[in-house]
């Protein structure tokens, strides 16, 4: 049998079995492959059939089926991604499938190009703001051309960026059946590290000061002066963790998109992604993306040396003062970011 066509044979098994753990706990229709044969036409603004993108293939055919028939090793290592996230949704159902149902409201950190088919869900602290200064290039049709000119606060502007939640039930369905969908991770204690020190140490993140570190004050520090209740400015790390683990907070509200588990943002295990990249290998994986849509020729992911950036040596002196209780049920709120993205548990947790 032909290399090809066994090819085919496999991803329509994957497609079967994909669809039959999702089917029934999806309010959305979604089918995760498009067609390998027969690529999906849509109409441009000036009435002129045209297929997928400037030139004939669209991300998804460049990744599930390329013209060279022997799989790079790069394609290996982002199906062994792929396969990580649907064996853990699997082996975790119960727990990862706590919402068996997804309304519009949930995807809107999912960006959309519609020009590339491209859906991007952002997770903060894991490059966001360069993913999306590049997200605008990409879709503002020339407005744009170099990502680094375009300055952090804009690309954070939601009305420069188009979601998914903004479309009709039909055309999300659309866009997730033939659209490339990716997202990046990063290890989830770093994560959760770089969102204390940026929103909690800093002086100008005043909103998140009175926002949360008032009501962590509040709840987690005996004694706390007037003005710490008033500014919420100092927040201790440990005061930080002992919120997050509080049964309290989570029935309050969920948590803010910069601590909230990439699980509940982006929903891998209701929507197959397509590509997962990962802050440890940022920029190889984002040029990869850029080459499945074809682009990669004149726009490269944004590189630069970051002094401040939060190591795994500056999560584990974070760590150092966690009670091993503490360490253990903060563990078990991003257990899932671990087991998906195949993240090791810590060499400096104590886990009870």
């Amino acid at each position: 049998m032909k290399p090809a066509l066994l090819e085919v044979m496999r991803m329509n098994r994957i497609c079967r079995m994909v669809l039959a753990t999702c089917l029934g706990s999806f309010i959305l229709v979604i089918f995760y492959f498009q067609s390998m044969l027969h690529p999906v036409m849509r109409r441009n603004p000036f009435g002129v059939d045209i297929c997928c993108r400037k030139g004939s293939r669209s991300p998804l055919q460049e990744l599930y089926n390329p013209i060279q028939l022997e799989l790079s090793n790069t394609a290996v290592l982002h199906q062994m991604r792929r396969d990580q996230v649907t064996d853990t949704c699997r082996a975790n159902s119960a727990m990862s499938r706590k919402r068996r149902v997804l309304t519009p409201n949930d995807l809107k950190h999912l960006v959309v190009d519609e020009d590339h088919e491209l859906i991007y869900c952002y997770v903060p602290k894991v490059a966001c703001t360069n993913w999306k200064r590049l997200m605008m290039v990409l879709s503002g049709r020339g407005k744009y051309s170099d990502p680094m000119e375009i300055p952090a606060n804009e690309a954070h502007v939601s009305a420069n960026l188009k979601t998914l939640n903004q479309y009709s039930i039909p055309e999300i369905n659309h866009r997730l059946k033939s659209y490339m969908k990716f997202l990046f991770v990063r290890e989830p204690f770093e994560r959760l590290v770089s969102a204390y020190r940026n929103k909690f140490t800093q002086k100008y993140n005043t909103s998140f000061h009175k926002r949360y570190g008032t009501k962590i004050i509040k709840r987690q520090r005996k004694n706390a002066t007037q003005e710490a209740l008033r500014k919420g400015d100092d927040v201790k790390f440990e005061e930080f963790v002992a919120y997050l683990i509080d049964p309290h907070t989570q029935r309050e509200e969920p948590f803010n998109e910069h601590w909230q588990t990439v699980y509940s943002l982006c929903h891998p295990c209701h929507i197959r992604y397509d590509l997962v990249g990962k802050y440890e290998t940022l920029e190889e994986d984002s040029n990869y993306v850029l080459q499945l849509a074809g682009v990669s020729s004149y726009l490269k992911f944004p590189t630069y040396a970051k002094s401040t950036r939060t190591t795994d040596e500056m999560t584990t002196e974070f760590f150092q003062n966690i009670s091993s209780e503490h360490q253990t049920q903060l563990y078990e709120v991003y257990k899932l970011d671990f087991l998906m993205f195949n993240y090791s548990v810590p060499s400096y947790l104590k886990l009870e």
